[in-house]
């Protein structure tokens, strides 16, 4: 996909005080798209002939907010990033920690070689083991069989690049064996490439075994398509009128240390990083569930469910954050393709590879989670989220236009933010009751 976005700033200033139009028209120029492209983040972009095709029994269509984080800074280059989400504050947070992270350097991204697993399952087997021998005794047939269902796929370098074979020796089922294709998927998410490729091996996979194939299927953790991402930031950017920037440096390490040894905060931990990746995935037409499921997988690879994020002291005293984890991110296929705000959004971001669209959306969590980390460890996490929350409660109790700011303003203020006591600020601003 052609990148409309080299070349943009993502200091944009003052959106906050601007109207949804003028937000809109701000990010087109910036990124240069057109008023056609453009128009599609406003709403509207799916007819429900379209929907129809999608998905079944379709009977209309269904909106979120969709934000535009600013600030981000990526291995030097700046990105827009658009982001589908109905919570308050993360678009807000994500930015604000964007531009913190921009005046210390930016994020530092890197990631894998886009490999999916296809498993096949064997049954009926005696000789497990043997089994699996025989099978990698052939591997070269079964990488070549494989292959030969895409060979656009090959042409573009991906393709089938390697087999495993896993033994569970002692199932309730008996013994099983597992084959897992390894597929280099390129820009694609991967799933119909790798499950077509599992159906084609499994006859040749039951000749050689003599074994029954029962599932054929991929699988969401990912664990050989990762994205990472780094930040560090000094103690003077975490420095505020109200806080030490040391001791938010030794809150955020003390909050994520919470994280990484009980599973109980790490579920929340870890849910504050996918409310920055989950947006990105969604407003690019991408499988939020895949991504959720591998996400958490992940953690808890080691039998331990833990944090997907790190964050330490420096040796000079600066805070060091980190992020690793799979990232099943595609720009062809799927509602990447078809979904018209999708390829609206992308050309917004501007990513050129399903690979530099991991890197921006895991340094996106990233930013979220230290956005999280950093309330916990000063003001809570309350003041800012229900700040912004109080529009949804204006919002609730029927305020409409400059209403809805006025009420939330004084709702925040007085730290009350409760339907009733919004609907009794609406009265008395509407001279009612």
């Amino acid at each position: 996909m052609e990148s409309l976005a080299q070349g943009v700033n993502s200091r944009l200033e003052n959106m906050r005080n601007l109207s949804p139009a003028e937000r809109l028209e701000k990010v087109a120029e910036a990124v240069g798209i057109d008023v056609a492209t453009s128009s599609k983040l406003a709403g509207d972009a799916l007819p429900v002939d379209l929907a129809n095709g999608m998905i079944e029994n379709v009977v209309g269509t269904f909106e979120l907010p969709l934000g535009v984080a600013t600030n981000f800074q990526i291995n030097g280059k700046d990105y827009l990033v658009p982001m589908a989400v109905e919570e308050p504050s993360v678009v807000a947070a994500a930015s604000f920690m964007a531009k913190l992270v921009r005046d210390c350097g930016g994020f530092q991204t890197s990631s894998t070689a886009p490999i999916m697993r296809a498993q096949i399952q064997i049954l009926g087997l005696q000789d497990p083991y043997g089994a699996r021998l025989q099978i990698l005794s052939r591997k070269a047939e079964l990488i070549e069989a494989a292959n030969a269902k895409d060979p656009v796929l090959v042409g573009f370098g991906g393709g089938c690049k390697d087999v495993e074979v896993h033994v569970f020796p002692s199932s309730r089922r008996g013994p099983m064996v597992v084959v897992h294709l390894l597929v280099d998927v390129r820009d694609a998410m991967g799933a119909n490439t790798v499950n077509t490729m599992a159906e084609t091996v499994a006859p040749l996979i039951e000749e050689l075994t003599g074994g029954t194939v029962r599932l054929r299927i991929l699988s969401n953790l990912a664990d050989l398509r990762l994205a990472r991402a780094r930040v560090e930031l000094t103690e003077a950017a975490l420095t505020t009128k109200a806080y030490d920037g040391r001791r938010v440096i030794e809150g955020i390490v003390d909050a994520y240390e919470f994280a990484a040894i009980d599973p109980y905060r790490a579920a929340t931990h870890n849910k504050g990083i996918m409310n920055g990746i989950d947006p990105v995935v969604v407003a690019t037409g991408n499988d939020w569930r895949a991504i959720e499921a591998g996400a958490h997988a992940y953690a808890a690879r080691s039998g331990h469910y833990t944090s997907l994020t790190t964050w330490e002291i420096a040796a000079n005293g600066n805070l060091v954050g980190t992020i690793e984890m799979p990232m099943a991110l595609g720009l062809v296929g799927g509602a990447t393709k078809t979904h018209p705000a999708a390829q609206a959004a992308l050309k917004v971001l501007g990513v050129t590879s399903a690979t530099e669209l991991a890197e921006v959306t895991v340094s996106v969590g990233l930013a979220q989670n230290m956005a999280a980390l950093r309330a916990l460890a000063t003001e809570g996490i309350q003041r800012g989220h229900m700040a912004l929350h109080a529009r949804n409660i204006a919002i609730g109790a029927g305020a409409s236009g400059a209403e809805i700011d006025a009420v939330a303003r004084e709702l925040a203020a007085n730290h009350d933010v409760r339907s009733a006591r919004a609907q009794e600020i609406l009265n008395r601003l509407r001279g009612e009751g």
